[in-house]
This record gives C-alpha cells, sequence and structure tokens, in this order.
C-alpha cells in the first residue's frame, strides 16, 4: 500500500511543477512580447519627430509654439516648455499613425475577460505534457482492516470467540463432501474430492495444533504471575526448552493412542536415509 501511495504524491508533485514551469514560460513570453513592443513605440516616435522637423510647414502650430519656445525660452518655466514638448510629440504621433493602432492585451485583462469560472488558455506553441490533470477526482482511499488501527487490535482468543459458528459450517461441509465421494463414480472427480477432504482434514487439525500452542503459552502465563504475587522472580522459557515441551506432549498423545511404534519406525527409516546419504559410495572409493 505505501509504496502506491507514495508514487501517486510523487506524480501529483511533478504535475505541479510542470504547470509551475509552463506558467513562467508564459510570462517571460509576455514580457519579451511588451519589450518588443515599446521598441517599436519608441522608434516610430522617433520617425514622427524626424518628419515633424521635414514637414513643419504641414504643422503650423508646431512651428508656432517652436518659434515661442524660440523667442521666449528666458520668461518660459521649465515645466511649460515639457508640457509643450509632449503636446507637439502626441500630435504628431497621432497625425502619423492615423488612430488606427490598438494596443495588445495584457495578461491582466486577458485573466479579466476570463473570470473566475472561465477555461484555462494553454499555448499552442508548446506541446500538451502527458500527466495533465484535466478533471480533478476524488480518489476512493480503500482501508484494508488487517492493517488498520481503526479496526483495534488483533486478540485471538476473542477472534475464534466471534467466529466460532464457522467451525459448524466446516464440519458441515466435510460431511457433504464425504457423501459425494462415497457416490461418485467418476475418477476424476474422486480425485478433486479427496483433495479438497484432505486439505480440509489438514486445516483442521493445524488449527487444533495451534489452539494447544495457545493454552500451553496461557498455562505459562498463569504461572508466572503466581511467581510474581508470591514475590518469586519470574523466568522466561527459551525456544528450545518450549520444543522440548512439545516433543514431550506429542509423545504422550501418541501413546495414548497406540501409534508410537509406528511413529518411531518411520523416524527411524528416515534417519537411516540421511545417514546413507552421507556414506562414501563405492564409486569415490
Amino acid at each position: 500500500m505505501r509504496p502506491r501511495q507514495e508514487g501517486e504524491v510523487g506524480r501529483a508533485a511533478g504535475r505541479r511543477r510542470a504547470a509551475a514551469a509552463e506558467e513562467e514560460e508564459e510570462e517571460e513570453e509576455e514580457e519579451e512580447e511588451e519589450e518588443e513592443e515599446e521598441e517599436e513605440d519608441v522608434w516610430e516616435l522617433k520617425a514622427a519627430e524626424g518628419e515633424s522637423s521635414s514637414d513643419s510647414e504641414s504643422f503650423p502650430g508646431a512651428e508656432g509654439a517652436a518659434g515661442a519656445l524660440g523667442r521666449d525660452q528666458s520668461h518660459v518655466s521649465f515645466e511649460e516648455l515639457l508640457r509643450v514638448q509632449s503636446d507637439t510629440r502626441t500630435r504628431v504621433c497621432k497625425q502619423v499613425t492615423g488612430g488606427k493602432k490598438t494596443a495588445k492585451p495584457t495578461k491582466a485583462t486577458v485573466k479579466q475577460q476570463q473570470g473566475k469560472k472561465g477555461p484555462l488558455e494553454m499555448s499552442a506553441k508548446k506541446p500538451v505534457p502527458f500527466l495533465r490533470q484535466v478533471v480533478s477526482v476524488t480518489k476512493k482511499v480503500r482501508r484494508d482492516p488487517r492493517f488498520d488501527d481503526l479496526s483495534g487490535e488483533y486478540k485471538p482468543e476473542i477472534f475464534m470467540r466471534t467466529y466460532s459458528f464457522l467451525d459448524n459450517i466446516k464440519k458441515q461441509e466435510k460431511e457433504m463432501i464425504q457423501k459425494q465421494l462415497k457416490k461418485c463414480q467418476n475418477v476424476e472427480q474422486k480425485e478433486k474430492l479427496q483433495q479438497l477432504l484432505n486439505r480440509m482434514t489438514q486445516q483442521e487439525q493445524a488449527q487444533k495444533n495451534q489452539q494447544k500452542l495457545r493454552e500451553r503459552e496461557l498455562s505459562l502465563k498463569r504461572q508466572q504471575r503466581e511467581l510474581a504475587k508470591q514475590g518469586k522472580k519470574p523466568f522466561f522459557l527459551k525456544k528450545s526448552e518450549k520444543r522440548k515441551l512439545e516433543l514431550a506432549e506429542k509423545y504422550a498423545e501418541l501413546k495414548r493412542s497406540g501409534k508410537l511404534e509406528s511413529f518411531l519406525n518411520k523416524k527411524r527409516k528416515r534417519n537411516a536415509i540421511k545417514d546413507k546419504r552421507r556414506l562414501p559410495s563405492q564409486k569415490n572409493l
């Protein structure tokens, strides 16, 4: 689960980085366009000033202002000189351009036109990124009760008590399979039923063994508690000692059921085969 959640977080961060890079590139392009426009305006103003000096006859107002400035420069303030100069420049620029030029809308005006709920405009010069989030989809978070803290702590005693009804269902299924096995005549179907019956008996045996181990551990814990109440120091069994206790219980159970001799014979045969494998063969001698 965690590697999947980390991969999704990484993909989302990549998308955010790509979107930020695209916005920065668009801002740079718009700034370059604005600079080019300003340079064009400057060149046009310079050209207009050159034409106004050459065509002074066609602009009598400008000529009169220039003459007035040439005659009475000592009595005119600096602010009035700048104002007259700017008025002449704007008049000349309007006459040259004819009032047909319109300024391009800036980024702020484009955003105002789009509005808050408008679609996002993407540049057609760049290819669309592969991991682009078109529609935000709420992801469903699945919860596994085995590994979630909300489900509580696992306690085998409570679990076995809660799901004890499953043992009765398994017992009924086992009886049903035994009846089918007796009636079945098809060889393949009979083999499948036999395998299923063997698996169910093995599961039942494993469950009994686990229950015995749990009971043994509980009895040892009770003994430790009693010793602690008496003021004695508790001791904990090692794995080897626990294994010896398991073997002693197994020996006692086999003796009770009368299968001890057959078990010991099988054990001797297995040990003899192992010893025979370890011995050197006649070819190597």
